[in-house]
This record gives structure tokens, sequence and C-alpha cells, in this order.
């Protein structure tokens, strides 16, 4: 009676490649975003209102920190050296008149080990779900094949413990996280072994940034 609808047999596909798009590029965008509100607010700092970026940093400073090191976490962190956070951090929102804000420098080492965990977490679960050649496969994944073989030979060589002492050295924070959740890992233990490793590394960071401002 009514008829029937002509369909295209290419929008039965319509969703997976919309999802496809997402898991190809949608932590490439949000990547991006970041970097672009980090250049608006560092070019406002220097050209413009500086009294309202400071409380802007003041009121929400915690909260975006804890996002980039989700990002930093989860290697996304292209556009800024992640070893120069904490001690931005402790220098903006811990720095007082008569020296540093402890509580501040507590909660800023807290959201570093929380985002930085949560992201080399969700890493871990894509490595340990999809796969090597998945992972090396997305565009947003820029470790190459070489870096992975040899961290998984760290792995393979050291067990466990390469995790917690990658995540306390410079350079190779992160680099364990594809290797633990391709060797199956228990996720728990990776979570304690992470964040045990970035507690080190981000303590001694903010460490060294109080003593030299402490000297300048």
């Amino acid at each position: 009676m009514f008829g029937t609808v002509a369909t295209d047999p290419g929008d039965a596909t319509a969703p997976a490649r919309a999802r496809s798009l997402v898991a190809d590029y949608g932590l490439l965008v949000v990547a991006a975003l970041f970097a672009a509100l980090g250049v608006v607010a560092v070019a406002l700092y220097a050209f413009g209102d500086r009294s309202a970026v400071e409380s802007l940093l003041r009121r929400y400073g915690l909260v975006a920190l804890l996002f980039v090191f989700v990002l930093e976490g989860a290697m996304l962190l292209y556009f800024a050296p992640s070893e120069a956070l904490v001690p931005a951090a402790v220098t903006v929102l811990a720095r007082t008149g008569g020296g540093y804000d402890l509580s501040a420098v507590g909660a800023i080492l807290l959201v570093a080990v929380v985002g930085a965990t949560a992201g080399q977490t969700a890493l871990f679960l894509l490595s340990k779900r999809g796969g090597r050649e998945w992972l090396v496969e997305r565009p947003w994944f820029r470790v190459s094949r070489s870096r992975l073989d040899r961290f998984g030979e760290a792995f393979d060589t050291y067990g466990v413990v390469a995790v917690p002492a990658s995540n306390s050295l410079l350079l190779t924070r992160g680099m364990l996280t594809v290797p633990a959740g391709v060797a199956g890992m228990r996720t728990r233990r990776f979570v304690a072994l992470s964040a045990a490793g970035t507690l080190v590394f981000e303590t001694l960071l903010a460490g060294a940034a109080v003593g030299v401002l402490e000297i300048l």
C-alpha cells in the first residue's frame, strides 16, 4: 500500500565508518583541542590580561592538569614535554609569597599520578584487547614497531618490575604499557605498578622544581 523505500547499500556501513573514524582520529582531535587551548592561554598570559589568566588557573588549573596527564599517560601529548608539566604546575599553582603551599604541591602530585595512570591504563587495555598490530595501525599511536620491539624485549627480560622502573625514568615513561598489555598482565597489578613509578618520577620533578626556584 505504501510501497517500499529504496535504501543505499552503503548506508548499512555508515555507522561502522563513523566508529572507525572516531577510533582513528577522535583522540587526535581531543589532543589538538588541548594544544589549541594551551596556545590561547599562553598568548593571553603573554599579551593579554594576566590577572584573568591567573584567576582561571587557580580555579580550574588542577582540572585541566588532570586531563592533560590523561593524554600524557595515553602517549598523546605531542605538543608539550611531559617532564615540564609538574614543575610548571608547582610554579604556577603552588608558589606563594612566602614559599610553597605543600597541600597544593600534594594535590598536583595526586592529579599527576591519577591522570597519568588513567591514561596508561586506557592504553594498556586497548593493547590487551586489540593487540599490538591493531594499535600500531592507529593514526594517533606514534610509537614505531622497532621501539615497541626494544621495550617488549625489556619486559620479557625483567618482567613486571620493568613497568614501575620505566615510569620512574626520563624518556622511557609509558613505553612498557603496550608490552605489558600484549603480554596479558593483570590489570590491577599494572595499575598499581604504573602509579608507583609515576609517583616516584613526579615527586622527583616537583622536588627539583622547588629546589631550583628556591635558589633563584
